[in-house]
């Protein structure tokens, strides 16, 4: 027996159309093949992948997993952050992968290849393996223990329910159905270690497989990341402390759906902010008789992220593009004289900045984000 979904009343409903309404929204804008799009894109997927592993623990920012995004090798994290970020970019690249596959099926060996990507840089992990005894999630305060899994002789066959619940065809509407997925795994908690993570992921994958948007657009890390005590809070409740499936899961899908409509607001808010900051720069650029191709450093800039050379250059790659390294440090240098970036750092720590006049552009972009949006 697995956790259920609860019978969903009528504001559940309400609040599930109003999700399906951003979500229109967003696909509609998205739609049209954008040059900031792919920007707006690749910060989201360092966004997701930042906030997932915020929960965890791991502290990194939004340059360190947006240079992680672009396949950089992030400066001054420590080991092993920086390879739970690669492990969480490797994961959700095949969920991106396997979103619209036709040949596709919910099985243990996903999960165990998912679970192998996020977390193989430890063996003492068992990457890839189920837990061969009791596991028990405890308070970091005092170290007590506020969950037991499932028996581990439960777990293959707990598993097995799981993948096939997703493989049916089914009348639950997909959002409760992806909360519902993420609930059993964390709960049944087949891993040593990485449980969340995967959990995570595999919502991102269930959400995916409709089709109405991108996993990068679709995911909610970012969200739980800013609100991690109220996630493992909706467990605990949830979880009543051990494997006890028949319990009230309404607060758990409620949570969900709130972060849902919060993260949808922020994007939307995003993606506003994004063609207008796209189109400013634009003319700017033009004014200024600045090389088009350098709109790319302008826009992570003037949201308050470090340039790079590497980085620069790999944002010209992600849209099947190329660049030298001298050229983009031409561009880079040319930006700096004309004060719209600043230089920071020697060597191989030398990154650029927004100059003045980026960061009063974008601050005056934001004004007009709707209150209900989180940063």
């Amino acid at each position: 027996m697995l956790f259920t979904a609860p019978t969903l009343t009528d504001s559940d409903l309400t609040l599930l159309e109003e999700i399906a309404d951003y979500r229109s929204r967003l696909r509609w804008q998205l739609h049209e093949p954008k040059r900031w799009t792919g920007s707006l894109r690749r910060l989201s997927f360092a966004r997701n992948i930042q906030g997932s592993n915020s929960i965890e623990g791991f502290v990194a920012g939004l340059d360190d997993g947006a240079e992680v995004v672009a396949r950089q090798d992030p400066i001054g994290l420590d080991e092993g952050t920086r390879q739970a970020l690669i492990g969480y970019r490797e994961a959700m690249t095949y969920v991106l992968q396997m979103s619209d596959d036709d040949d596709f099926d919910y099985d243990e060996r996903l999960l165990k290849s998912l679970h192998f990507m996020m977390t193989s840089d430890s063996l003492a992990n068992r990457p890839g393996l189920w837990r061969t005894g009791a596991i028990f999630v405890r308070r970091d305060i005092d170290g007590s223990i506020v969950y037991e899994g499932p028996d581990i002789g439960e777990v293959p066959h707990l598993i097995r329910e799981l993948c096939g619940s997703l493989n049916e065809s089914s009348t639950e509407p997909p959002l409760v159905r992806a909360a519902l997925a993420h609930l059993n795994l964390v709960m049944v908690h087949p891993f040593r270690d990485g449980n969340g993570r995967a959990a995570r992921c595999l919502q991102s994958l269930v959400l995916a497989r409709t089709g109405v948007l991108s996993p990068v657009f679709m995911s909610i890390e970012e969200y739980l990341g800013q609100h991690t005590q109220e996630y493992y809070d909706v467990l605990a409740t949830v979880g009543g402390g051990s494997w006890q499936p028949a319990r009230d899961t309404r607060p758990w899908v409620e949570f969900m759906m709130t972060a849902h409509v919060r993260q949808a607001q922020t994007l939307l808010d995003r993606v506003r902010e994004s063609e207008h900051l796209w189109i400013a720069l634009s003319e700017l650029v033009a004014d200024l008789r600045l090389p088009e191709r350098s709109l790319a450093a302008h826009f992570d800039a003037a949201q308050g992220m470090k340039v790079r050379n590497g980085t620069y250059r790999a944002s010209f790659e992600i849209a099947s593009e190329q660049i030298s390294e001298q050229t983009a440090g031409g561009d880079l240098r040319r930006l700096v004289e004309a004060g719209l970036l600043e230089t920071r750092g020697e060597r191989r720590g030398r990154h650029y900045v927004a100059g003045a006049p980026l960061v009063e552009l974008m601050d005056r972009i934001r004004g007009g984000r709707s209150i209900s949006a989180f940063r």
